[in-house]
């Protein structure tokens, strides 16, 4: 076969390829077998050996992957990916509605969509082909991960269509379908790996594989919801939604346009009841006002739109067999009461281990042996027993009462006045206080040794290579090679081997040479400190200069200092008393790790002298450090809670409702970033 009849062979079989794809991705009817597609779709990519200068970067033979993205770049947004504001009640909804109406003045349209549980991309295309797909990432940049979505069968990587225009963005949401979650989980757990939680985080994970080929076969969909861009086909969202399917883009059949909110709370109740029949997870439903110029009046907050919301649906609530309680011991010596379930699916996946705080909240639920319990997932995450039904109550139960000991270490446990948890005070001896405290230490925030990860740490202190965190520092290369652990986790039954070959000895050894050069705020908050946490170390750090004037710090001096409560200056006080702790620290000292202030942090501007900040949220320009690092620059100090010192809130998306309400309760103003800058400037 010559060039020209392979050319003319290539551009049909592509077309053949594309227009199945379409009817069997998109339209869900397929035109023929499996392997009469596979038939076709190897001819292509025989031909696109033979004659490689025909290969296309968008041709259906890039969709099986094979590239390998050492790292995944970052890209600006041309349109910034905006997150929406969320309610859960019908009368915020009203609300949201009563603002549109006051600001239109007239009558309009709303466009109801699923709001699908995934990962947010956008997809960009120049004269009908695909460049570039993008995660949301902060809003204003995310990774580029167009090797991967290309893989996603119903994204059509070329559009044959005269009316499109020569540039324009596509926002969708990628998700993984429950069979290819169930499927995928099944076949981790055969080969012994740790298995996803949730199908949204496995969409999250798959996108970001540095295999395309794997991302390939995990079988991920995308629906779209928008387009952006100059000289769109209509002037207002549901139109070009319809548009979107002529040009092959999988758009959901559920989205609907009414005119009043009656039909769109009908619509939110037929989501609610079916939520759980679909294919796929959704969690609430997206409404936006239709028309583009009514978008435009209305604009947006330096949060989200003001003519888009979505309504969350709350948590669902089943009933389960409470098994027994066990209890957790955390770094701090916290002990946490944890409820064991009978298996039971909650909002999508299995539980069977549910968190009950503490002893006031386990009293406060008053549980008995065998109780039936009442079951939510917070924001469908994170499982919790929020009642009992006792009408199942079985008689003669046994109250079940907290513990006296440390599960651990059978130390007696002690409560502090006016605090609800339980301590195990064994703090240097207790078995996982000490994995708790070196895990932290090592953690990024702090040393940043992140080379040596949870399973190590878990083996050096099997092996008695290290007992607490000044002992890393002695570690050598001879200590450490060699050493190799299964682990099994048996609720999963999955195992996992943990080793330290010559390469991860290496970096492990340097990272923890590297960590010598972290600076004292950092090494301070590595400590861990009960109650002592990043913001707070920081301003000790810089109070004191040197950890010996730390050390030396009298109670009355530290309560002193502003946001010194009694409760870390006690906690410091006790910290630095103990005996084992001041070795601790004459041997990290020895060991060369920074306990003195280099210097005083650049000061930029004056303009925000004398004022103290709250920080809280998620901010599309800025991280939330980032924020803070800023507020310092220009003068300013900051705080971790609002009270009547509280000179501003600085206020992002999600950010707390505890600190909102203390906010207004105090009458403290609520600025967002954009407001920040224009007092800097």
């Amino acid at each position: 076969m010559d060039l020209s009849k392979a050319k003319a062979k290539v551009e049909e079989l592509t077309r053949l390829i594309n227009d199945y794809n379409y009817q069997y991705y998109v339209l869900a009817q397929p035109q023929i077998s499996d392997y009469d597609f596979d038939m076709l779709l190897e001819e292509l990519i025989s031909l696109e050996k033979q004659f490689p200068e025909l290969l296309d970067k968008n041709s259906p033979s890039q969709r099986v992957g094979g590239q390998v993205t050492k790292k995944f770049s970052v890209v600006t947004h041309k349109y910034p990916m905006l997150s929406l504001g969320n309610t859960y009640s019908r009368e915020e909804l009203d609300e949201f509605d009563q603002r549109i109406r006051k600001s239109l003045h007239t009558d309009f349209d709303y466009v109801c969509e699923l709001k699908f549980d995934g990962v947010a991309i956008g997809i960009s295309y120049i004269n009908g082909e695909m460049v570039r797909a993008v995660t949301r990432g902060d809003g204003v940049q995310g990774d580029d991960v167009t090797t991967n979505i290309k893989t996603i069968r119903s994204i059509p990587l070329k559009i044959n269509h005269p009316d499109i225009p020569s540039e324009f963005e596509v926002r969708g949401e990628v998700y993984m379908p429950h069979s290819s979650f169930l499927q995928l989980n099944k076949e981790k757990q055969e080969r012994g790996e740790i298995l996803f939680a949730n199908p949204r985080n496995a969409a999250a994970g798959s996108l970001k594989l540095q295999d395309s080929s794997i991302t390939a076969k995990r079988n991920l969909d995308c629906f779209i919801y928008g387009i952006l861009g100059d000289d769109l086909p209509h002037n207002n969202h549901f139109d070009n939604l319809q548009t979107l399917k002529k040009w092959g883009f999988k758009v959901s059949s559920f989205t609907r346009k009414y005119s009043s909110l009656a039909d769109v709370f009908g619509f939110i109740e037929v989501c609610q009841r079916q939520r759980h029949e679909l294919p796929y997870d959704i969690d609430g439903v997206v409404i936006k006002v239709n028309s583009y110029s009514d978008q435009e009046q209305l604009g947006y907050t330096s949060k989200f739109p003001r003519w888009a919301i979505s309504y969350k649906f709350k948590a669902e609530r089943v009933s389960t067999t409470l098994e027994n309680v066990t209890y957790q011991v955390g770094r701090t010596g916290a002990i946490t009461p944890v409820a064991n379930l009978k298996p039971v699916q909650v909002a999508g996946s299995t539980v069977k281990r549910a968190s009950l705080y503490n002893a006031g909240k386990m009293d406060e639920l008053d549980l008995h042996a065998g109780d039936v319990v009442f079951v939510e997932k917070g924001g469908d995450i994170i499982p919790k027993v929020v009642g009992v039904d006792f009408s199942h109550r079985k008689t003669g139960a046994q109250k079940i009462e907290f513990i006296s000991r440390c599960p651990e270490c059978d130390t007696p446990l002690v409560k502090n006045e006016g605090e609800a948890i339980f301590y195990c005070p064994n703090s240097n001896h207790c078995p996982p206080q000490i994995r708790g405290k070196i895990e932290h230490f090592i953690d990024r925030r702090a040393m940043k040794i992140e080379s040596l990860g949870q399973g190590r740490t878990e083996l050096l202190i099997q092996t008695q290579r290290i007992k607490n965190i000044a002992d890393l520092y002695d570690l050598k290369y001879n200590d450490i090679i060699g050493l190799e652990k299964t682990i099994t986790d048996v609720e999963n039954n999955t195992s996992r081997v943990i080793s330290f070959r010559e390469k991860t000895a290496n970096n492990i050894l340097k990272a923890i040479d590297d960590s010598r050069k972290m600076p004292f705020e950092k090494v301070l908050y590595a400590l861990g400190i009960r109650h002592l946490g990043e913001t707070m170390a920081k301003k000790l750090a810089r109070h004191f200069k040197t950890i010996d004037a730390l050390m030396a710090a009298q109670y009355e001096v530290l309560v002193g200092i502003h946001e010194v409560g009694e409760k870390l200056a006690q906690s410091i006080i006790d910290y630095f008393s103990d005996k084992e702790n001041q070795q601790i620290i004459s041997r990290l000292k020895a060991a060369g790790l920074q306990f003195e202030l280099e210097q005083q942090a650049h000061t930029l501007t004056q303009a925000l002298s004398g004022k103290t900040f709250v920080v809280s949220g998620v901010f599309s320009k800025y991280s939330r450090q980032e924020i803070k690092d800023l507020i310092e620059k220009h003068g300013g100090k900051i705080s971790g809670s609002v009270s009547s010192k509280t000179s501003m809130l600085v206020a992002g998306d999600k950010m707390g409702p505890e600190k909102r309400k203390k906010a207004d309760e105090l009458n403290i103003p609520i600025i967002d970033e954009k407001e920040l800058e224009e007092m800097i400037q």
